[in-house]
């Protein structure tokens, strides 16, 4: 993801390159003369990446997976000194998605069945996807009814080198509603995640997600 966030800088006006880490070296030297930090590396390094961030008070846009609870806390305090964004996925598309699943939720009511149908390359090894688990979530609590209904179903499939498609699927008896976005390559990560280093830097501290980064103006 380190050469797609170069390239999508590059492609981009506006904004420069201040460094990229590579294990071994000095983080906070490498932040020195940067304005706003994106991460994308692992959770072994996020202990790190946050107290950087926290002591120079430097923004960060967080695009790390597979975070345990106890990392989640920490990056919780640290949105208390710093604005950071953190998005299991930071594609624009599926933010999008995301918002459109909560609205048809709370507008098609319990009696329609939401299922949710993730496809992956081969080497992805969690099922369903986070992301998948991310848009039950938003769909669950859009509702927020506990009603049977509520419930989402989820089908997976893992083959060739897919970089990831996500359909829900809103079932009655008499209609369907379907809903979906398709990954090309992994730039869009990338993407999303510089469109919200351009936004958090102008924010108070807090934790954000890519739905505030592109629905804020909306409230």
């Amino acid at each position: 993801m380190g050469q797609a966030v170069k390239q999508a800088i590059e492609n981009t006006g506006g904004v420069q390159l201040a460094g990229i880490w590579s294990r071994g070296e000095s983080l906070q030297k490498i932040v020195a003369g940067a304005d706003v930090l994106i991460d994308f590396s692992l959770p072994a390094a996020t202990a790190e990446v946050l107290a950087v961030a926290d002591k120079q008070r430097l923004p960060l846009v967080c695009g790390v997976s597979g975070l345990d609870s106890e990392q989640m806390r920490a990056l919780q305090e640290t949105a208390q000194q710093i604005p950071l964004v953190f998005d299991r996925n930071m594609s624009q598309g599926i933010s999008v998605l995301s918002e459109l699943a909560g609205r048809a939720a709370r507008s098609l009511g319990a009696e329609f069945c939401a299922a949710i149908h993730e496809v992956h390359h081969v080497h992805k090894i969690d099922a369903p996807s986070g992301t998948a688990l991310q848009l039950g979530e938003r769909i669950v609590t859009a509702r927020a009814t506990g009603e049977a209904g509520d419930a989402v179903r989820y089908t997976y499939e893992r083959r060739g080198e897919v970089p990831g498609d996500h359909t829900i699927t809103f079932s009655s008896p008499s209609e369907t509603l379907t809903l979906g976005h398709s990954v090309s390559n992994r730039s869009v990560f990338a993407a999303g995640a510089l469109r919200a280093a351009r936004w958090v830097i102008l924010q108070p501290p807090g934790l954000y997600r890519m739905r505030d980064v592109l629905f804020a103006g909306d409230e």
